[in-house]
């Protein structure tokens, strides 16, 4: 936790707003997305989502194929507190629905589903979209198909497995936005990076989750950075963004939100 404290006051030191972005493209997205205040009638419905999850009370066996929980090393654990401790804040939530909702992406691909908070964020923003999303966890992966199924939510097909696999022949597929979460390692962040990275166009959003939360994860966001295909990169601290716009010029953005 101290060495977390320690990355975000570095962050907010050499953190800006609108006003330090020269990119019009960037300044755009951070000024009609990331920073757009409006209420929205989709906030509820993420809401009425997350509320259902943080009260219920059934416990399930939890298979992590990951780095695993840091509030926890038991493996019999309670929806709520997956919900409270795992899931998807409410302030990314929101923010997840209102990229969706600016981009309107077509295709997306998530890794790491767990409660489906963000898939259900994501699927508001564009309902028509295709929603692939991917859990590791087999228990997880029936209760979550099963709130999709109570929520009434269409156009999410949701693969149970190792990721390593499952990707593989996903990655002759074209992608809008792949989500990167589930596996907080270096290596394996890297193998799915590499593994995706011919599933990318030019308009391609991959967003990475949980860049501080450990030394590994850190190193694997400033590798990806550097990467040759990557133009523009935004980091928030909880995400990194990346983007493939060859008409952009190499470009890293670090805004606080």
């Amino acid at each position: 936790m101290r060495k977390l404290i320690i990355a975000y006051i570095k962050f907010w030191l050499r953190s800006t707003n609108q006003h330090g972005v020269q990119s019009p493209f960037v300044y755009s997205l951070v000024t009609k997305c990331f920073y757009n205040k409006k209420p929205q009638n989709a906030y509820s419905k993420l809401k009425a989502y997350k509320k259902a999850l943080l009260q219920n009370q059934q416990t399930i066996q939890v298979t992590d194929l990951g780095a695993g929980s840091q509030t926890t090393k038991s493996n019999t654990r309670v929806i709520a507190k997956i919900a409270k401790n795992a899931g998807t804040t409410n302030h990314r939530a929101k923010l997840f629905y209102r990229l969706v909702n600016y981009f309107q992406f077509q295709n997306i691909l998530e890794l790491g589903t767990s409660m489906g908070i963000a898939t259900h964020a994501m699927h508001q923003g564009n309902p028509n979209a295709q929603i692939t999303t991917i859990e590791g966890c087999p228990n997880i992966s029936a209760f979550t198909k099963e709130s999709f199924k109570n929520f009434n939510l269409k156009n999410i097909e949701l693969l149970t497995g190792d990721f390593k696999k499952v990707i593989q022949p996903l990655a002759q597929n074209k992608y809008d936005l792949i989500y990167f979460d589930g596996n907080h390692q270096k290596e394996a962040t890297l193998n799915y990076f590499e593994t995706l990275l011919p599933s990318a166009t030019n308009d391609s959003v991959f967003i990475f989750d949980d860049i501080y939360w450990s030394k590994d994860m850190t190193e694997a966001w400033e590798t990806i950075k550097k990467h040759p295909k990557v133009t523009v990169t935004i980091d928030t601290f909880f995400w990194g963004i990346v983007f493939f716009r060859k008409e952009q010029a190499k470009e890293h953005f670090t805004i606080r939100l």
